[in-house]
């Protein structure tokens, strides 16, 4: 059973008409195919679209996160590798220390 919907479904469209190298837009992240076929598409169809371009965003946001996680880490990573090393820490000598 299709759920009734009293309102126009408004195209997702955010003005950035530019496509990723898959192929999906940089702005709405909807695939070629789901931005030319909008207006023939049903409404259950525009709510499924607009539930995979939610996922696509998701999916998108996650990657750049994990993609400045590594990022950070590898900065890190060589900030470390140019600390001084050979400079070791001086050991202490307790020989003249006791309890007594």
């Amino acid at each position: 059973m299709e759920q009734l919907v009293f309102f126009e479904i408004p195209s997702p469209c955010i003005n950035v008409c530019q496509s990723d190298n898959r192929g999906f837009c940089l702005g709405c992240f909807r695939s070629r195919d789901e931005r030319f076929n909008w207006q023939q598409m049903s409404d259950a169809q525009k709510m499924e679209t607009i539930r995979l371009c939610r996922d696509r965003k998701k999916r998108r946001a996650y990657a750049a996160f994990k993609a400045k996680q590594e990022a950070e880490k590898a900065e890190r990573a060589s900030m470390n590798g140019s600390l001084p090393l050979d400079d070791a820490p001086p050991t202490l000598d307790l020989g003249d220390f006791s309890l007594d």
